[in-house]
């Protein structure tokens, strides 16, 4: 369950820093590289895309089922698989969006 709060944690900081950024180039400030703005952009995009993939894993996994005509058993071990599946799918974000932390990090100076 801490996963969860790391992500939603870690995703919030995303958002504050992406809102900092579009103040900062509203105000006229630029940072000395032109790449700095999709460095910026790129981790909420990458944010919004995996939430949605992390959706439609959840959908896949779920369509043909009837949960309700499932045993308890049954209905935990599908659970189990959907969380698994969606923190796979949060955790491939998580390492694309630090990939460009540490590149932005690297290039920035």
């Amino acid at each position: 369950m801490w996963f969860w709060y790391l992500l939603r944690a870690a995703q919030a900081a995303v958002v504050v820093q992406a809102a900092i950024g579009f103040v900062l180039l509203a105000q006229g400030l630029r940072a000395g590289d032109s790449l700095h703005p999709a460095y910026g952009i790129a981790p909420l995009l990458i944010t919004l895309v995996s939430e949605g993939m992390r959706v439609g894993v959840a959908q896949r996994e779920l369509e043909d089922v009837d949960v309700d005509g499932l045993d308890r058993a049954e209905q935990v071990a599908i659970a189990r698989k959907v969380a698994l599946a969606e923190m796979g799918v949060m955790t491939i974000g998580v390492l694309m969006i630090l990939t460009l932390a540490l590149r932005a990090y690297q290039t920035g100076g």
